[in-house]
């Protein structure tokens, strides 16, 4: 399965939820993640995605870390059943 696969189903998954999931490019910081996720309950995710066997480079885990130390909430996401998993908990832990 390839990244853009694992995309595709995230964004189908936020929809379901009523969520959107947008698109994400910025033109001055490198490593930003794939997507924002906004949910109808009004959290926000950065959400990165991967394949098995991929990796994040160095400018994507700096990127994470610093989401963290801003409390963000963020997630790497490698398959379409992380993608079930972090749906299932935030619908669990938001409603």
């Amino acid at each position: 399965m390839n990244e853009s696969e694992i995309e595709q189903y995230l964004v189908k998954t936020v929809r379901s939820m009523d969520g959107e999931a947008y698109k994400f490019n910025s033109l001055s910081h490198r490593g930003v993640s794939d997507r924002i996720v906004c949910l109808p309950n009004g959290e926000t995710w950065f959400i990165e995605l991967k394949t098995s066997g991929g990796k994040l480079s160095a400018l994507q885990k700096v990127f994470a870390q610093d989401m963290k130390r801003m409390n963000q909430r963020y997630a790497c996401l490698w398959n379409k059943e992380q993608v079930d998993r972090w749906a299932c908990e935030i619908t669990t832990i938001s409603g």
